[in-house]
C-alpha cells in the first residue's frame, strides 16, 4: 500500500509538473512580443486567429493585388494553403477596434522553422529558389523562413513595419534563429518593369559563396538588366518596396534570379539574413534581447 501510495504521488506529481508546463507554455505564446501605442504583435494561438490572419491575406493579396486563388479560398475569403498547418501565425492587433482579437488583425507574417519543415516536406520557398545548397552548407544552422507578409493598406506605417520586426527578431531569439530567409515580392509578373531595382539588388546586394541560392532552372529571370553604373543608386532605392528596403537595412543579401509567380501576380527575390549579419546599429534599437517595444 505504501508503495502504492509513493507511485500515485510521484505520478500526480508528474501530472502537475506537465500542466505547469503547458501552462507556462500558453502564458510564453499569449504575451505580447512587442506594443507601440493601441498595436501590438503576438504569435496567433487559435483557429479563428489563423482564419483572421487568412482574411488580411486575402484582401491584400487578392482582392488588392489580382492573385488567383482555389474556389473555396474565394468562398471562404481566405488565401490558404497547405504551409497553414505547421508554420506560427504572427499577428499585429490594434487593440482600439471593438471586438475579439481576431477582429483586431491588421498584419501578418508566416514563420517556418527549419526543424519543422524537415519534418513536413521543406520550406515553401523551395518551390521558387534552389535553397539547398545554402542549407547543406550550413547544417548546425538554424533557419526559419518568413513569408506572406502583409499589413491593411490603412496601417502601413513605419511603425507597424517595427512591429513586424520587433516580433521576427522576439521570436527568433526565443527559438535560437540563425538565419531567416524568404521570398519577397514586386508587384507584376514583368520583371523589366523594375529593371532599375532588380538590377541595382543584382549588383549591390548579392549572395555570397558561403549563401549560395539561386531561382530554379526553368524559372530563372535575371536581374542583371542594366550595367552596373547605368545605376542610379537613390533612383533605385526610392523603387524598391518598403519591405525589401526594411531586409536591406537591417544587412540581408539579395539570391541570384527572380522567380515570376503567375498566380500571386508578382517577381519574387529570395532574402537571405543571417543573424550575424544585421546591422549593430538596429541590434541597438530592437534591443539585442528584443526589448525595445516589449
Amino acid at each position: 500500500m505504501t508503495s502504492m501510495n509513493a507511485h500515485l504521488r510521484n505520478r500526480d506529481a508528474e501530472e502537475d509538473k506537465v500542466r505547469d508546463g503547458l501552462l507556462q507554455t500558453c502564458t510564453d505564446i499569449l504575451q505580447p512580443l512587442g506594443r507601440l501605442g493601441a498595436l501590438e504583435t503576438r504569435l496567433a494561438v487559435t483557429k479563428n486567429e489563423i482564419a483572421a490572419a487568412q482574411a488580411v491575406r486575402y484582401k491584400v493579396f487578392v482582392e488588392e493585388m489580382g492573385a488567383s486563388v482555389s474556389p473555396e479560398n474565394i468562398r471562404l475569403r481566405r488565401d490558404i494553403d497547405a504551409f497553414d498547418d505547421i508554420c506560427d501565425h504572427l499577428l499585429v492587433l490594434d487593440t482600439n477596434i471593438d471586438g475579439d482579437a481576431e477582429d483586431q488583425v491588421v498584419g501578418t507574417y508566416r514563420l517556418l522553422r527549419g526543424s519543422v519543415a524537415a519534418r513536413h516536406g521543406g520550406f515553401y520557398s523551395a518551390s521558387e529558389f534552389d535553397i539547398q545548397g545554402m542549407l547543406a552548407r550550413h547544417p548546425g544552422k538554424r533557419f526559419m523562413e518568413l513569408g506572406r507578409s502583409c499589413v491593411l493598406p490603412s496601417y502601413r506605417t513605419r511603425r507597424t513595419l517595427e512591429l513586424l520586426w520587433q516580433g521576427n527578431w522576439a521570436y527568433s531569439l526565443r527559438h535560437g534563429v540563425d538565419v531567416m530567409f524568404g521570398c519577397a515580392s514586386f508587384a507584376g509578373v514583368h520583371p523589366e518593369a523594375h529593371a532599375l531595382a532588380l538590377s541595382f539588388l543584382h549588383h549591390n546586394c548579392p549572395t555570397t559563396s558561403e549563401w549560395p541560392v539561386r531561382a530554379l532552372p526553368g524559372l530563372y529571370q535575371s536581374m542583371d538588366m542594366m550595367p552596373a553604373e547605368a545605376v542610379d543608386a537613390r533612383r533605385a532605392l526610392s523603387a524598391l518596396p518598403p519591405l525589401v528596403k526594411g531586409y536591406l537595412r537591417l544587412g540581408a543579401m539579395v539570391g541570384d534570379g527572380a522567380f515570376v509567380d503567375h498566380a500571386f501576380c508578382t517577381t519574387d527575390v529570395m532574402i537571405v539574413l543571417p543573424i550575424a549579419n544585421i546591422s549593430h546599429r538596429y541590434l541597438n534599437y530592437y534591443g539585442v534581447d528584443a526589448s525595445r517595444f516589449a
